[in-house]
C-alpha cells in the first residue's frame, strides 16, 4: 500500500509563519497535454486555482490564508459539521472540474504545504509513484454500487395469526412472521449482493468495499447491506450500467442504487480511509 503524500509541517497559529499564505494542493495531473489555462478550473477553498509543475507532474493548487489553515485553526474548523461539509464540496468540487479535462490523481482532503517549493520538491520525489498512478487512472472512472434491504416493503405472512386464539397469540404470531420477513429479506439482499459483484467484475479493472452506510451517512431508504465501488473503463460504464440495474429488485424487499460516474477517489492511496482494495 502506497503512504500518504508526506505533507509539510503546518505554521501553528501565531508562530512568525503564520502571516503567510499556505499553498493547498487538490491532485496531482500530468505536465504533458495538460490545459493551458488553470484559470479555467473553479475556484475551490482559496483563492483562484493554479498549477505548479515540477518532475514532469503540475499540482492543482491554491493559495489559503495560515488564519484558516495553520495546523491549530484548521483542526478548529473541522470541528463544525457545517464548515467541513462547505470545505469538503469546494474541495471535490474543484478536483471534479479538472478531471473534465485531464486525467487527475485526487490528493487527500486538507493536504497543505507551507510553500510552493515544498509542493514542487513533493512533485519530483515522488514523481514515478505519481506517473504510475496516473497510468492506471487515465481513461477510467468511478462507479458506485449500493444494495439495500427494505423488510418493511415486504408484508409478512400472518400464517393465521388474525383467525383464532388470544389476542396475545395474535400478536406473538405477527412478531414472528416479522422476524421471519426480516430474515428472508436479508437473505434475498446478500444473494443480490453476490450478483451484483459478479456482474461488476466483467467490466471492471478493480473493486473496493466501503463501510457500509448507517445513521446520519445513510442516503436513502433501507439498510444499506453492500456499499462498493469500481474502476472501470470510460467505454465500459453504460455496459456496467446497464448490467447492474438489471438485478434492482429481481428481489421481494431488496433495491440496486448505480451512482456516478466520478472522480475516482476510492482508487487513490492518497484519498481514501477505507480498507477493502481488491485489484482486478
Amino acid at each position: 500500500m502506497t503512504s500518504s503524500p508526506r505533507s509539510t509541517t503546518i505554521p501553528e497559529s501565531g508562530s512568525a509563519g503564520a502571516s503567510r499564505p499556505l499553498v493547498y494542493v487538490y491532485a496531482v495531473a500530468g505536465d504533458q497535454g495538460r490545459p493551458a489555462r488553470a484559470a479555467s478550473w473553479t475556484r475551490g477553498l482559496g483563492s483562484r486555482t493554479r498549477l505548479l509543475t515540477a518532475g514532469g507532474l503540475a499540482a492543482l493548487v491554491c493559495d489559503v490564508p495560515a488564519s484558516d489553515f495553520s495546523s491549530d485553526a484548521l483542526a478548529e474548523r473541522l470541528e463544525d459539521l457545517e464548515t467541513l461539509e462547505g470545505m469538503a464540496r469546494a474541495h471535490h468540487e474543484t478536483i471534479a472540474a479538472a478531471a473534465r479535462t485531464t486525467t487527475v490523481l485526487p490528493l487527500r482532503f486538507a493536504t497543505v504545504y507551507e510553500d510552493e517549493a515544498r509542493v514542487c520538491a513533493m512533485l519530483t520525489e515522488r514523481a514515478d509513484e505519481f506517473r504510475t498512478a496516473l497510468a492506471r487512472l487515465d481513461g477510467h472512472v468511478e462507479l458506485g454500487v449500493k444494495v439495500y434491504a427494505e423488510p418493511g416493503a415486504v408484508a409478512p405472512e400472518a400464517g393465521g395469526a388474525e383467525a383464532s386464539g388470544s389476542p396475545g397469540r395474535a400478536y406473538l404470531r405477527r412478531r414472528q412472521a416479522q422476524r421471519h420477513a426480516h430474515r428472508d429479506v436479508h437473505r434475498a439482499a446478500g444473494l443480490v449482493a453476490a450478483r451484483c459483484g459478479e456482474a461488476a467484475d466483467r467490466f471492471a479493472r478493480a473493486g473496493v468495499v466501503h463501510r457500509l452506510q448507517q445513521g446520519v451517512l445513510a442516503e436513502a431508504a433501507g439498510e444499506n447491506v453492500f456499499n462498493g465501488a469500481y474502476l472501470v473503463s470510460r467505454d465500459e460504464a453504460a455496459g456496467f450500467v446497464a448490467a447492474l440495474e438489471v438485478l434492482d429488485r429481481t428481489e421481494p424487499g431488496t433495491r440496486v442504487v448505480v451512482s456516478g460516474p466520478w472522480v475516482p477517489y476510492s482508487f487513490t492511496e492518497w484519498a481514501r480511509t477505507d480498507d477493502g482494495r481488491r485489484d482486478g
